[in-house]
């Protein structure tokens, strides 16, 4: 079957097949970590849709929005190759009126650990999220487990406005040397990979240990080594339902996650672990 490029909401009626639908959403610049989430749709639904769209809201002004790769015909070609049914790949005006007004906020969730150093980002994403589902009417949609935070805010959000949609979370998908897929990767140059490749050291060694100050301590110690290259932004462990900090008592599951900025490039990691206090 022939892949559907469609534009705007009208395609997407025409372009509805049946059956149980999973959306994929993504900004484009697809690689290895996107294919992961668009074969766990394949096995899961009898149509995917893929949306490629580089959302403006999500992006503050000193922020990389221009900067962004977009690589439209190369993004077809890992579609094609994936199964893909239908690309979903609107224009900005196509999905924001110039008069908008109406936004979602992600309330006090999107205000703490990356919500905290990306004001506004949250509101953004929950935004184009559920346009995204209003537009395609998917069954289902899958996520990266790497937006650790994102993932927990989308669940929040079909939880809290009911909508018939089962989010799916994927794991994380990483490089040989250990480095999570991102389409950020690109940016960095030899040396500032060697020190970006702290972060998932300092998710390994936190990992090992069993209490959350010792996991803290270690991870942050790993950070620390780095050096003056590698400008953490933070380092929390947190209830992956709340991204509330997690006390010394607490038991179940548990993200380890970091952001850091290497040279000009920004990028975040995370690591579930299962904590059971002695």
């Amino acid at each position: 079957m022939e892949l559907i490029v469609a534009r705007n909401r009208e395609d997407l009626v025409k372009a509805r097949a049946g059956g149980d639908v999973a959306l994929v959403p993504t900004m484009g610049a697809l690689h290895e970590g996107h294919r992961s989430l668009i074969r766990e749709a394949r096995v899961r639904a009898d149509q995917v849709v893929v949306s490629i769209f580089v959302n403006p809201l999500q992006f503050s002004p000193n922020e990389d929005f221009s900067r962004y790769p977009r690589t439209f015909d190369a993004d077809l070609d890992v579609c094609r190759a994936e199964g893909v049914d239908v690309v979903f790949h609107p224009a900005v005006e196509d999905m924001y009126a110039p008069d908008r007004q109406v936004s979602l906020s992600a309330g006090r969730m999107g205000t703490i650990a990356e919500g905290a150093v990306r004001p506004g980002h949250f509101d953004g994403m929950l935004t184009v999220v559920l346009k995204l589902f209003n537009l395609v009417q998917p069954d289902m949609a899958i996520f990266g487990q790497k937006d650790a935070q994102q993932l927990a805010l989308i669940r929040r959000m079909v939880a809290d406005l009911d909508l018939p949609i089962e989010i799916v979370g994927a794991p994380t998908v990483r490089e040989p040397d250990g480095l999570a897929l991102s389409s950020r990767n690109r940016y960095l140059s030899e040396d500032d990979r060697r020190v970006a490749l702290a972060l998932s050291r300092a998710l390994r060694a936190g990992a090992a240990e069993r209490t959350p100050s010792r996991i803290r301590a270690v991870a942050r110690a790993v950070l620390d080594a780095a050096g003056p290259e590698l400008d953490v932004d933070y380092l929390a462990l947190v209830d992956p339902a709340t991204f509330d900090e997690v006390s010394e008592s607490y038991e179940g599951e548990a993200v380890l996650a970091v952001a850091a900025r290497v040279g000009s490039t920004r990028l975040i990691d995370n690591v579930i672990l299962t904590l059971n206090p002695a």
